[in-house]
């Protein structure tokens, strides 16, 4: 599960260390309810979550960060059986519940990630190259350190969106040789070296390949991709959706899910094949973005968007990943040489 929420304040569970994206604006196109069952996808540090049980409504709250659910148990207890915590991916969030009146997902990485060097998403702080989290499965060091530059360069351009993909790729590649990348300092400033800074430049220059490197990691678009299909499965007709993206390529899976979920198959709607693609979602509005308070007080906010669907009694159509245009990308395995 990709953890995204980042915590706040509310009349349940007190203060948390961070400050949820567009709280109002989630609660809102949510509408959760005493005697409703919401699922939170991306608990995090429980922003959502604390917001949701104020409203009477229960939740299941699901993250695969081993951290987020053990720093949730409290909040658990609290609650007096309102909040069920489930460790795992959002992927399969239908698995969390037989049915739900609601779903969030706020995607990417969480505060609290970012914030703690031993986890290695961020080179603010030195920390070990590791990105994972589910703290399971290949690191970032295994990626750097073993896939082939073109490889490598693929990763970069489509997922860090680097133009500077090829040259960062082959450094790597040949500096890895007399010793390799274990330390996020230490990628941090090769790319730097390499590439170079000029004076006044407000983004680092490994920015992009670190946020490459965690997608990657994580197979952050993949599960977002796969969550959306659970979401349909699982929420009641009436049921809300409701998706925060921090990033182009995110909020371009989404728009493309619920553009393709509310339109109707063409032809009778008896025919079986068109009745396999009757629509299951009714689009609510467009992307909404943070206002420029949000923005002041939280700088996390300044590239969020939120987009809202709300289901229909259609049955849930089959998954299909090809609707979302995923990017083709090298598979994440160990056995990938140098």
């Amino acid at each position: 599960m990709m953890a995204g929420n980042s915590g706040g304040d509310s009349a349940v569970g007190g203060p948390a260390r961070h400050i949820p994206v567009l709280l109002a604006e989630v609660i809102a196109a949510l509408q959760p309810a005493a005697g409703e069952t919401i699922i939170d996808g991306t608990f995090g540090a429980g922003g959502y979550t604390r917001a949701i049980l104020a409203t009477g409504a229960s939740v299941v709250a699901i993250d695969r960060d081993p951290d987020a659910i053990e720093a949730g148990r409290a909040l658990e207890t609290e609650s007096g059986g309102r909040l069920r915590l489930v460790e795992g991916a959002f992927s399969r969030l239908d698995e969390a519940a037989e049915a739900a009146d609601g779903v969030v997902l706020d995607i990417g990485v969480s505060s609290m990630q970012i914030d703690e060097a031993q986890r290695g998403f961020s080179f603010r702080f030195d920390g070990p190259l590791d990105m994972r989290m589910a703290k399971s499965g290949p690191s970032a060091a295994d990626v750097v350190n073993r896939f082939k530059s073109g490889d490598l360069a693929r990763i970069f351009g489509l997922l860090g969106e680097e133009r500077h993909a090829g040259r960062i790729a082959r450094m790597i590649e040949k500096r890895r040789e007399k010793r390799p990348f274990e330390r996020t300092l230490d990628l941090a400033d090769a790319i730097e070296t390499h590439v170079g800074r000029k004076p006044g430049d407000k983004i680092h220059p490994a920015t992009r390949v670190f946020q490459a490197l965690r997608i990657f990691v994580n197979d952050e678009l993949g599960e977002l991709a796969n969550a959306l299909f659970a979401a349909e499965r699982v929420l009641r007709p009436g049921g809300r959706l409701v998706v925060v993206t921090f990033h182009s390529l995110e909020d371009r899976i989404v728009k493309r899910f619920i553009a393709d979920r509310s339109a109707n198959a063409a032809g009778s709607r008896y025919l079986p094949e068109a009745q396999a693609k009757a629509q299951t979602f009714d689009k609510r509005g467009g992307a909404i973005s943070a206002t420029a308070a949000e923005t002041d007080a939280n700088p996390r906010a300044r590239s969020a968007k939120l987009r809202c669907a709300v289901r229909t009694a259609a049955p849930a159509r089959a998954a299909d990943l090809s609707i979302f245009g995923l990017p083709r990308l090298p598979e994440i395995r160990l056995s990938a040489e140098r």
